[in-house]
C-alpha cells in the first residue's frame, strides 16, 4: 500500500509493455547512480515523514546498522568525488525493498486506527 500511485500492475499485466518498459527501467535504475555508490533503493527514501521515522525504529538492529554503514560511506565518495569499485557497487539481486514494506504496514496500522476512532455505536432498543 504505497502512498504514490503506481502504473506498475498496469504494465505488469500486459506482457508487450512490460517487454518495453524492463529495458528502460533497466537503464533508469543504472543511472540513477545510487548504486555505484552502494546504496539501495530504499536508502533513498525520505527521512522526514512521520511514518518512515516509524519505519526506521522498527528495523532490526543489524539493517539499520548497514543502512547508516551506506549512507555513511556513499556521503563519503560525495564528499570526495569518487564512485566505490565496481566490485563493491549494490548488485540488482541485493537491492531489495526493506523499508518500504514496514511503511506500508505502518500506512495500514493507522488507516487501521483512524477507521476504528471514527466508528459510530449505533444503539438499539
Amino acid at each position: 500500500m504505497s502512498t504514490y500511485p503506481s502504473l506498475a500492475p498496469f504494465v505488469l499485466k500486459r506482457p508487450w509493455l512490460l517487454k518495453l518498459f524492463k529495458p528502460l527501467s533497466t537503464w533508469y535504475t543504472g543511472a540513477a547512480g545510487y548504486r555505484q555508490l552502494g546504496l539501495r533503493a530504499d536508502d533513498l527514501i525520505v527521512e522526514e515523514n512521520e511514518r518512515v521515522i516509524k519505519a526506521l525504529k522498527r528495523l532490526p538492529q543489524k539493517e539499520a546498522y548497514d543502512r547508516v554503514y551506506r549512507l555513511r560511506r556513499a556521503f563519503q565518495c560525495s564528499t570526495t568525488h569518487k564512485l566505490l569499485p565496481k566490485d563493491q557497487w549494490t548488485k540488482p539481486e541485493e537491492d531489495a525493498p526493506y523499508l518500504q514494506p514496514l511503511i506500508d504496514q505502518i500506512y495500514a496500522e493507522e488507516k487501521e486506527k483512524d477507521a476504528l476512532d471514527s466508528m459510530t455505536i449505533i444503539k438499539s432498543h
